[in-house]
């Protein structure tokens, strides 16, 4: 009997075939040796945080929540599993005096599947998280199992850092770490058009900045986290509970419900929210610093623009949101990332700005997004290709210079589709 999975926005639904939990390379390979052999299709899904079906099929679907250990270590070169949880791998690092120089807000993901989406946090002088992975082992569309490192197939490397599951199964990654290290956060609420008017300055300003602004309100919140030797002082537990869980998930929630019951009362309820936004000041390790529990569903669209194309974009979408019937009930992310070679990441060339729109899960979301797309378009904008966008092959292949190199590297690693569904027919032909 099959049985429908969702991801974690439950916006995309599939029902699989048959749903596997491999435990090892030799798994994998085998369960995609067959498929191939029957002409039948596989996809890999985890932590479900992609917003899009890019992990949706009606073929075989893998869990690798098994293949989730650390394997070696070699000075910072951490070689793991590849379905490992970023909460997991984190906890893992730092028992071994380790950390990822940067992370997003969200630590629920597989190492994959952040990797292959190009997930990244902010901060001017860091790459995506791809950019750490310096050898990795993948389950070709035939089943056969390869491995690259910077001094073996460095070109399959560089490629299939960020594949989309176009490519293969990622079965493992070694990812270069730096030393532990406790970051000192200070958030303030700040006049929105300070930060804009100075924007690269702002966000140059220490090692990781970002701000959130609710659509029509004067002010921000600018978070600012900065690399130090000091001590950690976290927030007390009750000052992490009231914040964190209290606020930003129990209260939010119950606002944002409120919020989709009665629409008028939307505008209202998103002044309520960005008042409630709190300044603090701590240290603390630093991926409890970078990442924050998530509880409220909602959905998500993100684009990276060139650096200095964001001060407009962000005035443009400002004023998109004023004539929206539905008002929007998150707040508008933006954070920046440094740029990188590997072909289909985000950031490929450029240095980039991020803009992150939100809508409350239930709530109209398509005037908005596809409004905030049309904007984007402006300034060559690429989607985060795990959050929701309207694009396809055709409007996108002009954005990504070596978009023909990936595009070889599929034709070779699987060419008769065996990695297929409809979000990378739509998205890459």
């Amino acid at each position: 009997m099959r049985v429908a999975t969702r991801n974690w926005a439950r916006n995309q639904r599939c029902t699989p075939l048959a749903v596997h939990q491999p435990t090892t390379t030799a798994d994998v390979a085998r369960i995609v040796g067959a498929a191939a052999e029957a002409g039948e299709r596989v996809k890999v899904i985890a932590g479900g945080h992609s917003f899009t079906d890019a992990a949706m099929t009606d073929g075989h679907l893998l869990s690798l929540d098994r293949m989730n250990r650390v394997l070696a270590v070699d000075g910072h070169d951490v070689t793991v599993q590849a379905g490992v949880r970023l909460r997991e791998l984190n906890d893992q690092l730092a028992a071994r005096g380790l950390a990822l120089p940067n992370l997003g807000d969200i630590d629920r993901q597989s190492i994959a599947g952040a990797a292959s989406t190009a997930t990244h946090g902010t901060g001017a002088a860091f790459g995506n998280l791809a950019t750490r992975i310096v050898g990795l082992e993948l389950v070709a569309g035939d089943g056969t199992v390869l491995r690259a490192d910077e001094t073996d197939e460095p070109e399959l490397l560089r490629v299939a850092r960020v594949g989309l599951g176009a490519l293969g199964i990622l079965t493992e990654v070694t990812l270069r770490c730096v030393p532990a290290f406790n970051l000192h956060a200070v958030e303030t609420i700040e006049p929105l058009t300070d930060v804009i008017a100075d924007f690269r300055t702002v966000m140059h300003s220490t090692d990781h900045v970002e701000f959130y602004w609710m659509p029509g309100a004067r002010r921000c919140q600018v978070k600012r986290n900065t690399r130090t030797d000091e001590p950690a002082a976290p927030q007390s537990r009750i000052g992490y509970v009231k914040d964190k869980w209290i606020g930003e998930n129990l209260a939010f929630g119950t606002v944002c419900r409120v919020g989709r019951r009665f629409p008028s009362l939307a505008p209202k309820v998103a002044k309520l929210i960005m008042s409630a936004a709190a300044e603090r000041d701590l240290v603390d390790r630093s991926d409890r610093v970078f990442c924050s529990p998530r509880h409220v569903r909602f959905l998500e669209m993100e684009y990276g623009v060139p650096f200095d194309a964001v001060p407009d974009a962000v005035g443009r979408i400002d004023e998109l949101v004023r004539t929206l019937p539905v008002k929007p009930m998150f707040p508008i992310e933006v954070r920046t990332s440094a740029s990188d070679d590997i072909p289909l990441s985000t950031a490929n060339g450029r240095p980039s700005g991020w803009i992150a729109v939100h809508q409350y899960a239930g709530v109209p979301y398509e005037a908005y997004f596809q409004g905030v797309e049309q904007i984007m378009n402006d300034y060559a904008g690429r989607p985060h290709w795990g959050k929701l966008h309207f694009q396809t092959a055709a409007t996108l292949a002009h954005r990504y210079p070596e978009w023909d190199t990936f595009q070889m590297w599929r034709t070779k690693l699987d060419p008769t589709g065996t990695f297929r569904n409809a979000y990378l027919d739509r998205v890459l032909g």
